[in-house]
C-alpha cells in the first residue's frame, strides 16, 4: 500500500534536510587548546637574587637552576657562642654565616678555593671595598705567570664583572696581619656549594652585597 505524500509533508521534510545540510557546513565548536602551566614565581628569589641595574656595574639576575636552594639567603635557628656579628665560615658543610641576636643567623652558600680550605682560626674583618681591584699573590703569579700583568707592580686587576672578587670583598686579618683570605664576590653562581681551583670564599653577586650591608669592619670571623 503506497502512502500519500502531501506536500506540507514534502515541503517540511525538505526543509529539515536543508537544515541537517546547513549544520553540516558548520564549523565544529572544539574545546580551547590547554594553556601551558607556568611555574609560580619565587618572589624571594627574584627580591634576593634579581638583577642589581644600579651597581656602578650593573648585575644580572642569577638564574635559578644553577643555584641550589639549599645554598640561597636564608634566616635560620643557629646556636652559638660568639657575639653578634660574628662571621662564621664552615668550610665541610659551604656555609657561612653571621650570628645574629636571639638565636638567628644568616646563612650564605659559598665556593671555595685552595686558600679557603688552607686557612683555619680566628680573625678580623681590618676593612672591605665595593667593587675592588684584585692582585693575585706572588704565589700565585709563580704557578700562572699569565697573571704577572695583574700583579701589584702592575696596578692589578681594575674593578668590573669579570674581576674574581667580584662586586664585594672583606680583607682578613689577625692582628695587624694579612692573611691573604678574602671573602668576596663572584660571577660564577654554579660554583657555590663547589670547591674551585684557587680563591678564598666566593658568594653570589648579590650574596655578597647583603653580607658587606651587614658586616661592620672589626667584625670576628671564625673559619672552621
Amino acid at each position: 500500500m503506497t502512502r500519500n505524500v502531501t506536500r506540507r509533508q514534502a515541503l517540511s521534510g525538505g526543509l529539515a534536510m536543508v537544515g541537517l545540510a546547513l549544520a553540516g557546513c558548520s564549523p565544529t565548536r572544539t574545546a580551547p587548546a590547554p594553556q601551558p602551566v607556568r611555574p609560580p614565581v619565587d618572589r624571594d628569589f627574584i627580591l634576593n637574587y634579581g638583577s642589581r641595574p644600579n651597581e656602578e656595574f650593573p648585575l644580572p639576575a642569577i638564574d635559578p637552576k644553577v643555584l641550589e636552594p639549599k645554598f640561597r639567603r636564608t634566616r635560620v635557628a643557629y646556636q652559638s657562642n660568639e657575639d653578634d656579628g660574628t662571621i662564621i665560615v664552615d668550610t665541610t658543610s659551604f656555609y657561612l654565616y653571621l650570628v645574629e641576636p636571639s638565636g638567628t643567623a644568616m646563612r650564605y652558600g659559598v665556593g671555595l678555593g685552595r686558600q679557603g680550605f688552607e686557612w683555619s682560626g680566628r680573625a678580623r674583618v681590618a676593612w672591605k671595598r665595593p667593587w675592588p681591584t684584585w692582585t693575585p699573590p706572588a704565589e700565585m703569579i709563580a704557578r700562572e705567570p699569565h697573571l704577572e700583568k695583574y700583579s701589584a707592580e702592575n696596578g692589578g686587576m681594575q674593578p668590573g664583572l669579570g674581576n674574581p672578587l667580584g662586586a664585594r670583598a672583606l680583607y682578613i686579618f689577625q692582628g695587624n696581619v694579612d692573611t691573604l683570605y678574602r671573602l668576596h664576590g663572584t660571577n660564577e653562581p654554579a660554583s657555590i656549594g663547589k670547591a674551585v681551583s684557587s680563591g678564598c670564599v666566593r658568594l653570589i653577586n648579590q650574596d655578597v652585597i647583603d653580607l658587606y650591608d651587614r658586616v661592620r669592619p672589626g667584625a670576628k670571623i671564625v673559619v672552621t
